[in-house]
């Protein structure tokens, strides 16, 4: 019997490290404001195999992913970064794993509205008006009011 039955996980389905190695592919194309066919076109992939990556259904190998960086413009470890040890145990990430910062309880990295944000916060060429503006959302982010105060007197807002 081979490992994934072992493990009650069937042979077919993507193991937890592919399908959260493509949700990092997913969100980092969606914040640059890339199709999957624009970057299947950088690729010589169809968009359908740049889907298979993000569903983590075909797995990515080294060479692509390094490919995959240099195209979106970030370091190989970017696609790892944030793993949990119950996806390196090979349990997919549960939907709620992503929500639990959000009063609404969706996924905040599906809302146009925080595409929209992280785009034009990059798009602020100054980088002390980003760090600004960053402190100020960490701010009125804050769960505590005073501190919140606290933090905006420091801006001098």
């Amino acid at each position: 019997m081979n490992d994934a039955l072992r493990k009650g996980v069937s042979a077919r389905s993507p193991h937890a490290i592919d399908a959260y190695v493509g949700e990092r592919l997913r969100l980092r194309r969606t914040l640059l404001g890339m199709s999957q066919e624009a970057l299947g076109d950088e690729l010589n992939l169809s968009f359908q195999q740049v889907q298979k990556y993000e569903r983590g259904t075909n797995r990515i190998s080294a060479s692509r992913l390094y490919e995959l960086g240099r195209i979106l413009d970030v370091q190989v470890s970017y696609f790892y970064e944030g793993m949990t040890d119950d996806v390196i145990g090979g349990q997919r990430p549960s939907d709620n794993d992503h929500n639990h910062d959000t009063p609404d309880g969706q996924d905040p990295f599906a809302k146009r509205e925080t595409l929209e944000l992280v785009r034009s916060y990059y798009k602020i060429s100054h980088p002390i008006v980003r760090r600004r503006v960053y402190a100020l959302v960490k701010a009125l982010s804050g769960s505590d009011a005073d501190e919140s105060a606290e933090a905006l007197d420091s801006l001098g807002l």
